[in-house]
């Protein structure tokens, strides 16, 4: 074999190892991580009363989403497992995910056949379903009030808006970029209600009492944990720590913290 020969073979070798090794690197799934590193890092909302907020006197996120991951950190990785959170909105959340920014999602998050192409999920962790939210004596009472003469306000990136040009296709639709602008927007009258999950409004309800969510649900939109795809093992584990926490009460222990009962 002459030099040349030698020294394409040895840098052909060598390619091939370093793609190997690359391989193992980005093929490592989170659950091998988290056994090495117990660290979760969750993509959650900070502007949604209930399920993630920001405490502005203590500068902590809270809600249920919160907690709840919380949990799912500690059956997963252990007592000493830490989780780490970053703010996401519906625009940006799978973006996140998909770059690598965060481990999984846990956000208010509709399980839909759409994003299934894109993601994974977990079992379903709340039973979510859009209403509508309007300032106490509008006569706006159901899904079948909304005409050509209504604004309706939604957020970006969400199912909301989708599914009211589906329920309401007469009525005018303004979409903003996150629920504390859309609720904003529907106080200074730029729209005549506004719609998202239920259980964000409720949200918004307990934060202003001359609010109401009127008509019930009129969607099924169950909230699942997004992972990214190729993480069959993680999703697997998020699934057994979700199981094990309803068993042990724990679920409901934070759904009754923070979910108001509707009467």
């Amino acid at each position: 074999m002459t030099m040349k020969k030698k020294l394409i073979f040895i840098l052909m070798t060598l390619s091939l190892f370093l793609v190997g090794c690359g391989k193992q690197v980005a093929d490592q799934s989170s659950s091998e991580r988290i056994q090495t590193k117990p660290t979760i890092t969750w993509g959650v909302k900070t502007d949604t009363r209930l399920f993630g907020l920001t405490n502005i006197a203590t500068g902590e996120i809270e809600g249920f989403d919160i907690d709840i991951a919380k949990a799912l950190t500690k059956e997963i990785g252990g007592k000493d497992a830490k989780a780490v959170f970053v703010e996401v909105t519906s625009k940006t959340r799978i973006p996140l995910l998909k770059n690598g920014n965060i481990d999984a999602i846990i956000a208010t998050m509709s399980i839909t056949d759409e994003r299934k192409q894109v993601v994974d999920f977990s079992d379903v962790y709340f039973d979510g379903g859009q209403s509508l939210l309007v300032k106490k004596g509008s006569k706006i009472r159901s899904i079948k009030d909304l005409d050509a003469d209504t604004t309706v306000l939604a957020v970006k990136g969400s199912t909301s808006a989708i599914n009211i040009r589906k329920s309401a296709p007469d009525a005018k639709i303004l979409e903003l970029e996150n629920y504390s602008e859309a609720f904003t927007a529907l106080k200074s009258n730029q729209g005549d209600v506004m719609t998202t999950d239920s259980g964000i409004l409720y949200g918004m309800v307990a934060q202003d009492k001359n609010y109401a969510v009127v008509g019930g649900n009129f969607t099924d939109e169950p909230y699942g944990i997004a992972v990214n795809k190729g993480q069959k093992d993680f999703v697997k584990e998020l699934n057994v720590a979700l199981k094990t926490i309803k068993e042990n009460g724990t679920y409901q222990k934070l759904y009754d913290k923070w979910i108001p009962k509707n009467d």
